[in-house]
Formats: C-alpha cells, sequence, structure tokens
C-alpha cells in the first residue's frame, strides 16, 4: 500500500493525499493551492500522477481548500466518481462555480488592463467547467459503506462545516482515519466532530496545532468590539469566509443583540455565496445546534446585501454599522471596496475572525502592516 502527500504537507492548502493498493487509486481531497505566488503556481502546473489513471475522489468537505481543484482535475482527464456527503455536494453547487467565475473575472481584469505575462491571459478553469464537474458528484450518507476496489469508505461527523466528514478507510487488515477539517468540541454552532476510533493510521489536520485556542467568550469579544464601534460612530468591518465563518459571525450577533440589546446595530452580511449557504443551514437543521426558530432568528439577523449598486452604497452609509463581507482572507470579493472606503478612518475597526494564509493582505494586516495594495493602488490602514 502507498500513500502519497500531494498537497498541505507542510502547508495549510491543497489538501491532496493520494491511497494506491493492487492497481486502484483513490484521491482524498481535490483542494487548490492559496495564498503566496508560489503556491497558486502549483495549481497550473500538471498533476503529478495522470488523472484518467485515478478511480475515485472522496472528499472531506466543501472548502476550496479541499474541493476547488476539481474541476479542473476533470479538464486533465478524470472521469471518475467523487464522493462526498449530500450537505457538501450542495456547498459545492455554490462554491465551485463562483470560483470558475471569479478565476474568469480575474483573467479579464488582467487582460484589459495588461497585468499579465501570458498573452491571453487565461482562467485556471471557467464557471461551466465548474457546472459540468458537479455530474461526477456521488452522494453517501455518514456512516453508509462503500468499496472502490479492495477500499471500504466510510463518511464521519468532523464538526467544521455543513457535510464535513472524515474518512475511515480499511483495505484488507489496515485501517485509516484521514481527519479532514475539524470542528472544535465546544464550536459555537457546529455539533462536534466524532471521537477518532482505534485505527492504524490517522492523517491529521493541524492547522491549528502549535498552539492553544483563546477562552476568551466571543460573545464578549464581539459586544467589546460593537460598544467600541458605536461609542466611535464606526463601521466594524469584518472579512468572513463565506461558508461556516459568515453563520457563526451571525449567530454571535444574535446572542450579542439578545444578552445586550442596547448594542444593537445594524448588521449587513454583504456576500451573496454566504446568503445561499445561510439558506442550506435551514434546509440542514441536523447539521448544527439551533433548533428551527433559533435558525429563523439567527438568519434574520442581517440584512442580506444582493446587488453590486447596493453594495456600492454601503460605502457611502456611515456607522454604527457592521459589514460582514467575503473573502475572508482579503484576497478578493466586496470586502476590498469596503476595505478602500473604511479602512483608512482610524474611527472604524478591521476584526479579522479567521487563519490568514502567508500571502494573502488578511495575513499583512494580521503582521503589523499599515498599507495594502488593492485592485493596483496602496493606501493607507489606519482603522
Amino acid at each position: 500500500m502507498k500513500l502519497t502527500f500531494l498537497g498541505a504537507s507542510g502547508g495549510v492548502t491543497g489538501s491532496k493525499y493520494l491511497l494506491e493498493f493492487e492497481g486502484t487509486k483513490v484521491l482524498i481531497d481535490c483542494g487548490l493551492f492559496q495564498g503566496i505566488k508560489e503556491l497558486r503556481l502549483k495549481n497550473w502546473a500538471p498533476f503529478p500522477v495522470l488523472p484518467e489513471s485515478i478511480d475515485a475522489v472522496v472528499l472531506t468537505h466543501a472548502h476550496l481548500d479541499h474541493s476547488g481543484y476539481i474541476p479542473r482535475f476533470i479538464s486533465q482527464g478524470f472521469k471518475g466518481p467523487i464522493y462526498a456527503t449530500e450537505p457538501t455536494r450542495e456547498l459545492c453547487k455554490i462554491l465551485l462555480p463562483d470560483s470558475g467565475h471569479l478565476q474568469e473575472e480575474e483573467a479579464h481584469y488582467r487582460n484589459k488592463k495588461g497585468h499579465t505575462k501570458h498573452r491571453p491571459a487565461l482562467p485556471l478553469y471557467t464557471q461551466k467547467e465548474a457546472e459540468h464537474s458537479l455530474e461526477n458528484f456521488v452522494v453517501k450518507k455518514l456512516y453508509q459503506k462503500f468499496k472502490i476496489g479492495p477500499f471500504e469508505f466510510s463518511f464521519h461527523e468532523a464538526g467544521h462545516i455543513l457535510g464535513a466528514a472524515s474518512v475511515h478507510v480499511r483495505c484488507g487488515k489496515k485501517t485509516f482515519c484521514f481527519s479532514g477539517d475539524l470542528g472544535r468540541f465546544n464550536d459555537t454552532l457546529m455539533t462536534p466532530a466524532e471521537l477518532c476510533p482505534k485505527v492504524d493510521y490517522v492523517i491529521m489536520e493541524s492547522t491549528y496545532g502549535d498552539r492553544n485556542h483563546s477562552n476568551e467568550d466571543p460573545i464578549e469579544f464581539l459586544a467589546n468590539a460593537i460598544r467600541k464601534n458605536i461609542t466611535q460612530s464606526g463601521v466594524l468591518l469584518i472579512p468572513s469566509f463565506a461558508v461556516g465563518r459568515a453563520q457563526t459571525l451571525l449567530y454571535l450577533f444574535y446572542q450579542v443583540f439578545k444578552k445586550y440589546p442596547e448594542l444593537k446595530i445594524q448588521v449587513y452580511l454583504n456576500s451573496p455565496m454566504a446568503t445561499d449557504v445561510t439558506v442550506l443551514f435551514r434546509n440542514y437543521i441536523n447539521e448544527h445546534k439551533l433548533d428551527d426558530n433559533e435558525c429563523h432568528e439567527v438568519c434574520n439577523i442581517a440584512h442580506y446585501v444582493g446587488s453590486a449598486e447596493e453594495s456600492k452604497e454601503l460605502n457611502r452609509q456611515k456607522g454604527p454599522m457592521a459589514i460582514i463581507s467575503a473573502s475572508g482572507m482579503l484576497t478578493g470579493g466586496r470586502i476590498l471596496h469596503h476595505l478602500k472606503a473604511f479602512g483608512g478612518d482610524s474611527n472604524n475597526t478591521i476584526l479579522l475572525v479567521g487563519f490568514q494564509a502567508p500571502g494573502t493582505r488578511g495575513y499583512t494586516i494580521s503582521s503589523g502592516s499599515r498599507e495594502l495594495k488593492i485592485h493596483g493602488r496602496y493606501h493607507s490602514i489606519k482603522a
């Protein structure tokens, strides 16, 4: 038996693990490399194994660093099934076409501005290719066993985002557990991950493996940020991942307003993708801790910004207010326009609420820099 690490080894993104035995090849996860340019260029390199030689992909969850390479993988020749839980497939229906759309927009912008060494600049994959890739998905329920050659697989609760699963594998007398990304046992919103059973080998994520999480109450932390926001009539700007983190933030705002009614301010969720994902939280009520009534109240805590025109109008408003918008690492999306509008005012606050990969604007800010390059120009950050 052979296990090869093709990504997320010595880094955080690009999760791909190739499991081989007796001629059968299965890829666990198929993620995009993200962050610094050196990593992103790996997405363009030929896949180290012939894609058509791989029998199947088994997907732990929908985040792009685990699923975002799928359309590219298929365009290079992969024709097999992609096994996933139902919520993971539904999230991929949102995430993958959006990723393709953004790739096309980026290529168009580079060609328009001449910011490219390649003539013309091309997208890694298109929205149409991403939509086509969804046809390869095969849904499996938690604990349902399924065979791929000599391997027997099953999904188990990982507690990370909707549909996230650890993958248990049996091959002959050998057993494996691929953790996928794990949620905390005391997560604010998601049900906890299951403990891993006794197995021969564990392949585990370790993004935060070198530190202890803060014991600070996130509700009190957010409440204090809102108090400052109100005192200074400022804008609380929150870059957020659209899948998982945005919904947790809505829940935290709900809890703050419930505990401290005097802190209630207008909250805007300015991410069409996060809006679509929030709808899925209502559809998969058993995947998180909220009951139907709580889910309804939490989902209605914010005003959902739809059109680009409404997003632009937000930049002309005054605080106190809070804006939750993607992307979570400030790599793109509507948050960049808000950062240009509000980042230069010391009365405003930028609240980073997720992992910031090296090479991203979020990492630059978290490292202490107070100048960011956005859309070809440098902007002073005084918030």
